[in-house]
């Protein structure tokens, strides 16, 4: 990318786009802005990105963190999306399996249960169908025998089998990422800690960004031909910085999760079980963990900082010990947890977990464009509706676009022959890696996290091998750091831990042990001042606090 989405170039990457005027400029580094980016990009336009805090800092690294097809949506018969968002599962998959995987998921039938074995059976056989499921990942109706083989911890009482079916589990950070990398090397400009401030306005129309450099604190006016807003739960903020509130708004609502040792949750299947309330729960096991969401509140706290009350955190621990009552769970077993918003499109009278998780585009008078609801799995979908309606709109202006070509598009790192490629690609790079002198199980965890991205790793590896010699982080950790730094824009400590790795969710005592070493090397490598150190810091432990929220605090929110 040649070092157009280096941290140490944040600076001359900005300045220079000063300097351009952009066919369109999106506002918002989530999946959506950034699937937006690259569809854009990959057509033909000009296309630069704004961020104003971490590339996927808000709703898509809170998620539950799967691609899934949204069975639940079934029952309120959204047919259409369920159709639509279940085919996009395979085109996430393929498009980049090293941030996608399948996951069995198992749905337990309870005689006292909203869903009888029949119903299920319907139930899932339709969702295959209109997610246009493979032959070998179609649903299966288990008894209660085969049930508890699969999950011994479950409750007994009542249990008359359960359906299992395929989803596919994603890192949701990471995937954001990819799509934004894979938009900056097919030419696009993405930078985050990018705030809007004001719109430029020629002849009432919006014609670019007023900015500021969040890090720096430097003002820059972008220009732009069109503006997408695409800023998750600050959707809103913007419209009433354009003046164009008008028509629907959004409508926040809170899930949460929690994070288990696998030692305390021993699951070996994804569950998806109803509440006494009627609401789905999923469990899921993740590596060495085990995590269980989600809630669904009304929120209107600060947005930046979602935080789980004590509240939320007992309704998920009666969910989960009503469903595996031998686990005995408490506060104390919770070892990290998070909170996401879901900017939802309003509906009057409807309660929060009924409301739609459809998208929908507004077009301002001033021509500003803003793309809100929807889901992390029909991320590529919606971004295609939003740049046909620009290349439509930059076609009256005599500008023709090419159609969309993201559907067989990998992101960056999924250029490794696809889903049924990923296993030899793997096993190619393990080998190449014990050569490098990592260990198998080393070289195995870099594969598999940066898929076709690994080679640019592994090219790291000899001229920080010296440093690694000396520094308290092994070579492995010094190689995810430098690349994050400089091909990834990880500008910031928390950058790294949370996005960039998922540590601070997943490995929290990596981030302990590593914290102070990344900060020093980060320093050196970005050139940050005392003050800049300190405060980084600052956020760093923050962010812990915020991911450690759930053992015994209450929170103000």
């Amino acid at each position: 990318m040649n070092g157009m989405f280096s941290a140490r170039n944040r600076g001359s990457v900005l300045r220079a786009m000063e300097g351009e005027t952009f066919d369109l400029l999106v506002v918002g580094g989530g999946i959506t802005g950034a699937g937006i980016a690259l569809d854009a990009q990959t057509r033909g336009f000009r296309t630069a990105l704004f961020e104003m805090h971490d590339f996927a800092f808000g709703t898509s690294s809170r998620s539950t963190k799967l691609v899934h097809g949204g069975l639940r949506y079934l029952k309120q018969f959204e047919v259409k999306m369920v159709a639509e968002v279940g085919r996009e599962r395979a085109v996430v998959y393929e498009n980049g399996p090293h941030v996608t995987s399948p996951e069995g998921m198992m749905l337990p039938i309870y005689r006292e249960g909203t869903l009888g074995r029949w119903t299920t059976s319907v139930a899932l056989a339709i969702y295959d169908r209109l997610a246009g499921v493979r032959p070998g990942e179609r649903r299966r109706m288990l008894t209660a025998e085969e049930t508890l083989e699969k999950l011994p911890f479950l409750k007994r009482n009542g249990l008359l089998g359960s359906g299992y079916y395929v989803e596919y589990r994603t890192d949701d950070a990471r995937l954001t990422i990819e799509v934004i990398k894979k938009a900056v090397e097919a030419g696009a400009r993405a930078v985050n800690y990018v705030k809007a401030e004001r719109f430029i306005l020629e002849g009432g129309k919006v014609a670019g960004v007023e900015a500021t450099d969040m890090l720096t604190g430097r003002e820059h006016r972008i220009r732009a031909r069109k503006v997408v807003n695409a800023a998750g739960p600050w959707a809103d903020t913007l419209r009433k910085i354009d003046g164009s509130p008008k028509g629907s708004t959004l409508r926040l609502t809170k899930g949460i999760h929690l994070v288990f040792d696998r030692s305390r949750f021993p699951l070996k299947h994804a569950v998806y079980f109803d509440h006494s309330d009627g609401r789905m729960i999923f469990a899921i096991p993740r590596g060495c963990k085990t995590y269980v969401g989600t809630t669904d509140t009304d929120y209107d706290g600060d947005i930046a900082h979602p935080r789980m009350t004590k509240a939320d955190q007992a309704y998920l621990l009666a969910a989960v010990n009503g469903m595996f009552p031998g686990l005995r769970l408490t506060e104390h077993d919770i070892e990290t947890g998070w909170a996401g918003l879901r900017p939802l499109i309003a509906e009057a009278g409807k309660s929060p977990s009924e409301v739609s998780r459809r998208d929908e585009v507004f077009v301002s008078e001033s021509g500003l464009i803003t793309i809100a609801g929807g889901k992390l799995t029909g991320y590529r979908k919606m971004a295609e509706t939003v740049v046909d309606r620009v290349a439509r709109q930059l076609a009256k202006e005599g500008i023709r676009i090419a159609p969309c070509r993201t559907r067989h598009l990998p992101v960056s790192g999924g250029d490794v022959g696809g889903s049924a490629g990923f296993p030899s690609f793997v096993e190619r790079k393990v080998h190449e890696g014990v050569k490098l002198g990592l260990s198998a199980v080393e070289a195995e965890a870099l594969a598999r996290f940066y898929g076709s991205n690994v080679d640019r790793l592994y090219r790291l590896a000899d001229e920080l091998r010296q440093e690694a010699g000396g520094a308290p982080m092994p070579l492995p950790v010094l190689m995810r750091l430098a690349y994050a730094i400089e091909e990834e824009c990880a500008a910031t400590p928390t950058d790294f831990f949370l996005r960039r790795t998922g540590w601070m969710l997943f490995d929290l005592p990596a981030v302990m042990r590593y914290k102070d070493a990344v900060i020093e090397s980060m320093a050196r490598r970005l050139d940050w001042t005392e003050n800049e150190k300190q405060r980084h810091a600052a956020d760093l432990q923050q962010a812990v606090e915020e991911a450690t929220v759930a053992v015994g605090r209450e929170s103000a929110h």
